[in-house]
């Protein structure tokens, strides 16, 4: 299995260079849905091939294969004849090919309502090169070869995943618009473990967060029809990219909404009372229309201030969870101390009704689209203690560039163990200095209802011992020895300058 993923993870890197260098003079932000539109292309035509065929082999027994309720009963998009993948490999050197391509996807989106509205059609346009259009064509035309519609949907999700990340860290700040990094959402899903029930994110970029509690199910032996999936974006083309990323992976994507209002003020999934609510909000947002939601019935710990969201996210995500629900979210840290317009009151009325659960200190450089401090918040109801884990995660993760840090499966494996460990009252759960450590509430009464938790698990303990006297006297010792080398090198250089002006009187 580990050289089947190397494999993979080889093959994605080797098509992101390749499909990069055809780039040209498009940036990256109008490029990835360029890109992202054919992975998504060739993955329903693979699935439709397969299909076909079956359907091919069984017509003198009656079947049809371009009858579309063939397809619709297996869950399968239908693909018209000129919106197959070998129509356009057949034809991805005509001067055409951008116009064919675009018809293509409007011909999808006929025929499968559900996609409307979704598919890209930019490839017509007139600074995408119809060679390197073509070349795009031929280089996605070799992924997942094969009959196998479950490995060709596999590694052609595992493109899309990848491609979405590389894009967003082309992108920079912007990219972080819809991409949440990979170990952060990794993080949330092994803390939250989604087995079961209704999992839902009201700001849900281009659905990683879905993605990976899927995954989690699958890998830990669970049903993928035990969980469903509830979402909204206002953002129209990430909504896009949400709806094509849910599709390649086979998630009915069908309760992921999109509107421009916004969660706030058009909730999409107003009744909704979901099992697990995972989310990146974006940080501190001023022009949330909080003067039009002054007297909003979610705002049942305080009124959030009309200059900063952070809040109203808080109590929004706490409307919608069920009795027994829990929600993992990201915040900006401030968000953890903030006493500005009433935030410090809610912060408040949140610890004494017993809804915090967790508070995990993320490393900086996490997020692309921003340098704010983050920090990870576990909200639970029908909680059954009163203490709260406080986890200091800021020196773990590693530099993956100059600007940018992830997390390792080791780190988040060791922040997610911890957290369960501390919930079931394991005996293997124990405070580390500088790491991690159970409060009391009185704890946190005392320290004014402040969440940092650098407050709780304060200092790592050193395993050197450190003697005062040896060290100050080491330290004078080089401070002696280096002054005593600058005097000498003042001394050559005054010495070398008088030669100079010596030899310029001469």
């Amino acid at each position: 299995m580990a050289k089947q993923k190397n494999t993979e993870e080889s093959l994605e890197i080797a098509l992101w260079k390749s499909a990069d260098k055809l780039r040209k003079n498009i940036d990256a932000a109008e490029y990835k849905h360029v890109v992202l539109g054919l992975v998504f292309l060739k993955y329903i035509s693979d699935s439709f091939l397969e299909l076909y065929n079956s359907l091919l082999s069984q017509i003198d027994d009656g079947a049809d294969p371009e009858d579309k309720d063939e397809y619709k009963a297996e869950n399968i998009f239908f693909v018209p004849p000129t919106a197959r993948w070998s129509y356009l490999q057949d034809n991805a050197k005509l001067p055409n090919i951008g116009k064919l391509v675009d018809e293509a996807m409007d011909e999808i989106e006929r025929e499968n309502p559900s996609l409307k509205g979704v598919l890209p059609k930019v490839y017509a346009r007139d600074n995408l090169d119809a060679k390197a259009l073509g070349g795009l064509i031929d280089l996605i035309g070799n992924i997942a070869l094969g009959d196998a519609k479950a490995r060709s949907a596999d590694v052609l999700g595992h493109v899309f995943e990848y491609f979405l990340g590389e894009f967003a860290l082309a992108e920079g700040k912007q990219g972080g618009q819809f991409y949440t990094p990979k170990s952060v959402v990794e993080l949330l899903v092994k803390m939250l473990e989604p087995y079961k029930g209704r999992v839902f994110d009201p700001c849900c970029g281009s659905g990683g967060m879905f993605v990976q509690s899927e995954k989690f199910v699958v890998e830990h032996q669970g049903k993928i029809n035990d969980i469903s999936i509830y979402g909204q974006e206002s953002n129209q083309t990430t909504w896009r990219l949400a709806k094509m990323n849910l599709a390649i992976r086979g998630i009915d994507s069908s309760q992921v909404k999109w509107n421009n209002e916004g969660s706030f003020l058009n909730d999409a999934h107003k009744d909704l009372k979901a099992d697990f609510i995972i989310a990146n909000p974006p940080f501190n947002v001023s022009d949330w229309s909080g003067d039009l939601l002054r007297n909003d019935g979610r705002w049942k710990y305080g009124t959030p201030p009309e200059g900063n969201a952070n809040y109203a996210w808080i109590q929004h995500f706490l409307y919608h969870l069920s009795p027994t629900g829990t929600a993992g979210f990201v915040l900006a840290k401030g968000s953890l101390t903030s006493n500005t317009s009433g935030e410090g009151d809610i912060r408040k009325a949140l610890i004494e009704a017993n809804l915090v659960d967790c508070i995990v200190n993320l490393p900086a450089k996490l997020f692309l689209n921003t340098q704010i401090p983050a920090s990870l918040w576990f909200m639970k109801r029908g909680r059954t203690t009163q203490d709260i884990l406080f986890i200091d995660a800021r020196n773990l993760g590693h530099l993956i560039n100059r600007r940018t840090k992830e997390l390792s499966d080791d780190d988040t494996n060791k922040i997610a163990q911890t957290y369960h460990e501390w919930k079931v009252q394991s005996a293997h759960y124990e405070d580390i200095k500088g790491f991690c450590k159970s409060a009391k509430l009185q704890e946190v009464r005392d320290l004014n209802y402040v969440l940092t938790p650098g407050r709780y698990v304060g200092l790592e303990e050193s395993e050197d011992e450190f003697d005062f006297k040896e060290r100050f006297t080491t330290l004078q010792s080089e401070l002696m020895e280096q002054m005593n080398e600058e005097k000498a090198l003042n001394e050559r250089i005054l010495s070398n300058l008088a030669k100079i002006d010596m030899e310029a009187i001469k």
